[in-house]
């Protein structure tokens, strides 16, 4: 059971959709940008000077004192008081269209085919719930650091042995995105998996609305 290169010609006996032209990398930058800012918290957060925990009291009288005019310790050129444009909780996230993050998984796909990037096997089960045969089946198929395995599904024993394994992650076709297809040396992907990541390459067929 050993990996083999998928060359563009039987990715394209596959029925992957391979993009051979310029198209799509600007897609590519998109999603992957829109992916990165839906994962940002958007917890930071300061507070104004009718939040902060302060007296109402102005801190010496109006006149008389030489000072300048003061109105009330929570005013933002003080030390504990509000801030000024500071900020706020807020969603980051970005809208793509589903036509650009379909382009741009057809494109990022067609890349790592092109640059021999994918490898193909069978299918990839560990024999035993073991971290040490779990790396022991990924390094039989590649010498890479960082390995993405893509399946069209993983069993217990498949799942438990990858955990304590960082730099090899696993994924299903269904659920495999564009970020993931870019952040690994190789991609290793099962034959059930392929037919899957082809029927996610294909253009959506035309919608008839009727007359």
């Amino acid at each position: 059971m050993s990996a083999k290169v998928l060359t563009t010609a039987a990715a394209k006996e596959a029925n992957i959709d391979i993009i051979e032209d310029g198209r799509g990398t600007q897609a590519v930058h998109d999603v992957v940008v829109a992916m990165r800012a839906a994962r940002r918290s958007g917890s930071a957060n300061t507070k104004t000077k009718a939040e902060v925990d302060l007296s109402g009291a102005k801190p010496w009288r109006q006149k008389g004192t030489g000072r300048a005019r003061a109105g009330y310790k929570s005013s933002p050129i003080w030390r504990g008081g509000g801030v000024v444009f500071g900020p706020k909780p807020r969603d980051y996230s970005k809208k793509v269209a589903k036509s650009v993050r379909r382009l741009a998984f057809r494109k990022a796909l067609s890349e790592r085919i092109n640059g021999g990037d994918v490898l193909t096997i069978d299918n990839f089960v560990v024999p035993q719930l073991k971290t040490k045969s779990f790396v022991d089946l990924v390094r039989e198929q590649t010498d890479a650091a960082k390995v993405l395995i893509v399946s069209d599904s993983f069993d217990e024993k498949t799942y438990k042995s990858a955990r304590n394994v960082k730099p090899v992650s696993l994924a299903t076709a269904s659920d495999v995105n564009t970020e993931q297809l870019l952040g690994f040396q190789k991609i290793l992907i099962t034959q059930k998996a392929l037919e899957k990541l082809a029927e996610r390459t294909r253009p959506p067929s035309p919608r008839v609305t009727p007359r």
